[in-house]
């Protein structure tokens, strides 16, 4: 076999063991070094604000954004309630009431949607979603009803 076929091969195999690894969830210096990692350094526009009008129309057009472009992965009211892989995936989907995002600001929330959050799974909405709706869902991220009182996302209740 040529050396580049080899190689090729060679990488493939360690990309296919790679893909059925499962990692362990961090330890606590670990996910405090991280999250002030992606606080302070990774996830852009800390100052930005919302435009939008944090008030109980602002709120419903985010629950509406949210339940047609985030409920999949998040669940209806944002902690993974109905959502039968959320604890599965490494990482595991974060509730969004959680302190961890509730502690970004409403910029880095927005840069969030926009560009998702690699490598854990987070997609990027940015041309999907218009600004407005990411604002809105921001606002609806900051309101979150409590855990399991909006049932489960209609596609996994069928």
């Amino acid at each position: 076999m040529p050396r580049t076929c080899l190689g090729i091969c060679a990488s493939a195999l360690l990309v296919m063991q790679l893909a059925g690894c499962k990692t362990n969830q961090p330890g606590k210096r670990e996910a405090a070094v991280m999250s002030w990692a992606k606080h302070k350094m990774f996830i852009r526009n800390k100052s930005q604000k919302n435009p939008l009008q944090d008030n109980g129309a602002g709120i419903a057009d985010g629950k509406e954004a949210f339940s047609h472009y985030c409920a999949a992965c998040h669940g209806l009211d944002g902690q993974n309630t109905g959502v039968p892989f959320a604890s599965r995936m490494s990482p595991p989907v974060p509730s969004l009431a959680g302190k961890d995002v509730q502690s970004y600001t409403d910029g880095q929330l927005k840069w969030i949607i926009d560009y998702g959050m690699w490598p854990s799974g987070m997609p990027g909405s940015k041309g999907t979603l218009s600004d407005e709706e990411i604002w809105s869902i921001v606002i609806y991220l900051r309101h979150l009803p409590p855990a399991g009182s909006l049932g489960e996302p209609e596609m996994y209740t069928h």
